[in-house]
Formats: structure tokens, sequence, C-alpha cells
């Protein structure tokens, strides 16, 4: 698409998905260091409560599913290795 379709035309593209691509452990680390990780709410006696924002439980939640996805990958991989060894142990063994 040239330029000038781009900056005047009808179709534009679509919004990429920038949210999603990013590092999960960076917008995590982002949020704690702008302090947006937690707020506190003050009872009327004076008592104080912290609770996690909506976003940073959401960037934790990101956060494990990226960790349990590559969990997932390496337990199928040492499952693939050690058929594999397996069968050379038992080639080993005939011989």
């Amino acid at each position: 698409m040239s330029y000038l379709n781009k900056m005047y035309g009808r179709k534009r593209p679509s919004q990429p998905e920038a949210e999603f691509n990013k590092n999960p452990n960076r917008v995590t680390g982002g949020l704690k260091a702008q302090g947006v990780d937690t707020m506190v709410l003050v009872a009327e006696d004076g008592a104080q409560q912290e609770l996690p924002t909506l976003q940073y439980v959401r960037s934790l939640e990101e956060q494990s599913k990226k960790q349990r996805a590559a969990i997932n990958v390496l337990e199928r991989k040492l499952t693939r290795l050690d058929a594999a060894l397996q069968q050379l142990q038992s080639t080993f063994n005939r011989g």
C-alpha cells in the first residue's frame, strides 16, 4: 500500500495487537515500577487494606499462562528424549 493510500485511503489497516505481543514479565515489572500494582483501601476505622489492581492481576495471569505454555513444550521434549533414550538403551542391550 502506498503512502498516499495509507494516509487518505478509505480502508485503514487494522490496528496491530501490540498488547498481546508484549513480554508479560516486562509488563508486570512496569506496573510495579509505576506503583500501580496495588491500591490501598481505607476503612472508616482507619484500617488499611492493600489490593492488587485488575491490570496487575491480568499481567500476572498472562505471565503464568506463558510460563505454563513453556513448561508444556519442555515436558513434551523431555518425553521424546526419554523415549529416544529407552530405544537406544534397548538397542545396546541386545547387542
